[in-house]
């Protein structure tokens, strides 16, 4: 049955919205604290240094003293690039453009972190910071222009918690997570295929979506000696019905009744994690253990709703379930100095090129990090990480999904990449 080009409106926009769930869902950050960027994050449930465990432990508040006060930045420094391997439009022919230039773009993310011990056995915390968030950006012309031009997604997370000490030995905590995510997208649409001419007259779209959802997270911390503890987290889905624009532009004169600006809705489920962690000291040394599972296979398909007369769209994702390994090994060099180090292999969710988005270009992780911390009086100490991640080159032979089969343009090639992180923190006890 043929479908005039009105119906093209959620089909072009369905791979914005689509990337968006992508980068929410299979990018979470990880960088919550510069004491665990140290360690790549190996014992992050288990080691309760900092304010930081109201996020990766809450139950490890019980470890705290008095009243602390934590404050990180992160200085994201992602680096990638595409090479195009025969990208062809959707009739065979050659897709025109470069290969987009470097697609990373820097970013600071911040923390902060506030723990009051309440009595004996009860202490609060509040955590605020940044659990999802990328940026990428492309040249205007590059060869994927259709499936991607920039991507840049923010999120605030706001995560107040309760922790208990039961006995000496174990400790419960739980907490709300308040989240906030906002979504700006664009991409180029190929007008000039629905004119007879493919490739001559390029258009763009963009959407700008947010939400404000909840969530809960909880953890045990066990210590069956003084120095060893045992942690086990869980945060919980969280379930964003996301909603905005999506605004067409440079759209040709014969074209313009058929792609008017829109309002857009989609629910979007982010999805749970667990993580289980041991730290265990031996005179100077401690030795640090992370395992971290994600429910990625939530992620099967994204469906778009227009408030208006636009059919629904849907854009098949087919992620599967990813574990994140870290090992890590401190050493108390001083009474005032502690030197840290650690070793991560993060998998990937996308399971194969053809899933994979020039949005999300991701692929296995393997992180080697230092740092260290200094004591600097009896209120005050400071955290220094860096982490160097090489990240697998990742195949992509990912074609754009459309009810009309002319816009169906395939992007094949490899992803190259690598990320630095350099983190630092203050932490006030009072």
């Amino acid at each position: 049955m043929s479908r005039s080009p009105l119906t093209l409106l959620p089909l072009v926009s369905a791979l914005s919205l689509s990337s968006f769930a992508a980068h929410g869902a299979g990018f979470a950050l990880i960088e919550n604290s510069a004491s665990g960027m140290g360690n790549a994050y190996a014992g992050a449930a288990a080691i309760a240094e900092d304010g930081s465990t109201i996020y990766f432990n809450p139950a490890g508040m019980t470890e705290l003293e008095g009243t602390q006060l934590t404050g990180a930045l992160h200085w994201v420094r992602p680096r990638g690039e595409f090479t195009n391997d025969g990208s062809t439009t959707a009739s065979g022919g050659s897709l025109s453009g470069g290969n987009g230039g470097n697609n990373g773009v820097d970013a600071i993310i911040p923390n902060l972190y506030y723990s009051n011990k309440i009595d004996d056995g009860m202490v609060f915390g509040l955590g605020i910071n940044v659990p999802f968030g990328m940026e990428t950006s492309y040249d205007d012309d590059w060869v994927g222009r259709y499936h991607a031009v920039s991507s840049k997604v923010m999120s605030v997370n706001i995560n107040p918690s309760l922790a208990w000490k039961i006995n000496e030995q174990l400790s419960f905590g739980a907490g709300i997570s308040g989240q906030y995510i906002r979504v700006e997208l664009t991409s180029a649409v190929d007008f000039g295929t629905l004119l007879g001419a493919p490739q001559s007259s390029d258009g763009f779209v963009k959407l700008d979506a947010d939400d404000f959802s909840w969530g809960y997270n909880f953890g045990l911390l066990y210590k069956p000696q003084p120095s060893t503890h045992i942690g086990f987290s869980y945060r919980s889905k969280i379930t964003h019905s996301v909603s905005g624009d999506a605004d067409f532009s440079d759209v040709p004169a014969p074209l313009a009744a058929s792609f008017p600006d829109t309002t857009l809705t989609s629910s979007v489920s982010l999805p749970e994690s667990s993580s289980f962690s041991i730290s265990h000291q031996v005179d100077q040394f401690t030795l640090l253990f992370d395992w971290t599972y994600t429910r990625w296979s939530r992620f099967k398909e994204l469906r778009i709703e227009y408030d208006s007369s636009q059919p629904d769209s849907v854009t098949t994702e087919n992620w599967g379930d990813s574990s994140r390994y870290s090992i890590g090994l401190n050493y108390q060099l001083s009474p005032s100095l502690l030197l840290r180090s650690g070793l991560a292999y993060d998998e990937t969710p996308i399971p194969s090129g053809e899933y994979r988005t020039p949005r999300i270009p991701g692929n296995d992780r393997l992180w080697l990090a230092f740092g260290f911390g200094y004591q600097i009086d009896d209120q005050l100490s400071f955290d220094l990480g860096y982490s160097h991640l090489f990240v697998d080159d990742s195949d992509s032979d990912h074609a754009f999904e459309s009810s009309v089969s002319a816009l169906e343009h395939n992007l094949k090639g490899e992803y190259s990449a690598r990320v630095d992180i350099l983190s630092v923190q203050l932490n006030w006890q009072f």
